[in-house]
């Protein structure tokens, strides 16, 4: 074995001061540099779904933490668990955040082989007994050099690199194919090149507007989303209401969380492509019944809170409570399918109206009245059919993916515990089976 130090080329973790985040909408309209966060990993890939920005002169101020292509990121404070690398695809104005370690690894040392130990069941264990049990666990540059790692031949490194080429292939495959869903959604609702018009005054009457809405702030009446709907216009929808029942979660309170228990999934936690795994727990006492608030099969999780419109459509029964910040939605019609209706609200037809909702506040908060409300355009079945056989596919792809990792990380573990020869062959009979 060497220590990790010994074998970077070259590292560094900024701490910044007084930086302010920018929204997702204000940060692309004006080309703002990206400020990459530990949420936004999901290992080995960067998620991109909601990132969030900083101002121009961050980007001027902090050049160290620009990323590099090829780079690898570690979680160093927070979870201290996730490790990727930034793919050559990825956009280049992009600064990270002080929870992450950024770095280059020296030549004939394999980054897809040192990112596969690190989040090994070794690699978990080093970093584990090499963090601070802090309130916030935090892994310095000197514990994170300290870290054992075996130096395997380049036989091994090779193999590791390989089933890397598929596992970044089949994610990027995934993920053109989900937008072609995307594309053939906004197609089908002649949406695909339409562009928000720039004008942003508009007069309404008193009755138009208080008495209609509830609403005197400029923002919720920008010609916009009135230009959006009427494109909509043509278009059989119904509210979401009469599409789903609705029901809502708990909010226990951080005195409830637990290291051990039934997990608990916030905001934080979903996305429009996965659960990830949360680090805080309940007692499995917190409910008389506490599987009556676990998500069923075709639930759809959307968040209203914080980041507002996330949907995400688990595929079985899963033992999970989520926070109430995250409503269960569950179909009460066959007038449309749940991969369609989760594609839907995650488009930019739902999250204008959620835009338009939640403007004004500091704190995104989306009400539940208005959810109520949304209007979900209602496409031919036959449509929806193509458009959910491009998302299933782009599941089943992200799957494969995420397998594919897993016997990377296995490979490594029977090189340790075993030997090299043990681990090629893993590696060929596994291939051989899916094969």
């Amino acid at each position: 074995t060497e220590p990790l130090g010994t074998l970077v080329q070259e590292g560094y973790r900024v701490v910044y001061e007084n930086t302010e985040i920018v929204n997702q909408i204000e940060g692309k309209e004006n080309n703002l540099p990206i400020f990459l966060q530990g949420t936004d990993l999901e290992t080995p890939f960067i998620n991109d779904s909601n990132l969030f920005y900083v101002g121009e002169h961050d980007w001027i101020r902090y050049p160290k933490g620009r990323i590099k292509k090829g780079e690898i990121l570690i979680e160093v404070k927070g979870k201290v668990e996730k490790v990727a690398i930034v793919p050559d695809d990825f956009s280049e104005k992009v600064l990270v955040s002080g929870t992450l370690y950024k770095m280059t690894v020296k030549d004939g040392i394999s980054k897809h082989f040192i990112l596969t130990y690190l989040i090994s069941k070794y690699g978990v264990a080093f970093k584990d007994r090499y963090k601070s049990n802090l309130l916030i666990s935090y892994l310095s540059k000197d514990d994170l050099y300290a870290i054992p790692i075996p130096i395997f031949s380049k036989k091994i490194q090779d193999k590791i690199d390989d089933l890397f080429g598929g596992i970044f292939s089949k994610q990027k495959l995934s993920k053109l194919i989900y937008q072609e869903a995307e594309q053939l959604l906004l197609k089908e609702l002649d949406l695909a090149n339409w562009k928000p018009t720039n004008q942003n005054n508009n007069t309404k009457t008193f009755k138009e507007s208080f008495e209609t809405n509830g609403r005197f702030d400029a923002e919720y009446y920008q010609p916009k989303y009135d230009e959006m709907l009427a494109k909509l216009s043509s278009i059989k929808k119904d509210s979401l209401l009469t599409l789903v029942d609705i029901k809502k979660s708990i909010e226990p309170g951080s005195d409830a969380y637990t290291e051990t228990g039934i997990p608990f999934v916030r905001v934080a936690n979903l996305s429009k492509y996965e659960i990830t795994q949360p680090d805080i727990h309940l007692p499995v006492d917190i409910v008389e019944s506490p599987d009556t608030l676990f998500p069923r099969k075709d639930t759809i999780l959307l968040s209203k809170d914080g980041t507002i419109g996330i949907a995400y459509k688990v595929e079985d029964d899963v033992p999970i409570i989520t926070s109430g910040a995250i409503l269960h939605l569950q179909l009460k019609t066959k007038t449309v399918l749940p991969d369609y209706l989760t594609l839907v609200l995650n488009s930019k037809v739902v999250q204008m109206q959620a835009e338009r909702d939640s403007g004004g506040s500091i704190i995104q908060h989306w009400r539940i009245e208005q959810i109520y409300n949304i209007k979900i355009p209602i496409l031919p079945m036959s449509i929806q059919n193509e458009i959910v056989q491009k998302v299933q596919e782009s599941f089943r792809l992200r799957k494969q993916s995420k397998e594919l990792l897993e016997r990377a990380k296995r490979a490594v573990e029977i090189a340790i515990e075993q030997n090299e020869e043990e681990a090629l062959k893993y590696l060929n009979d596994s291939h051989e089976q899916e094969m």
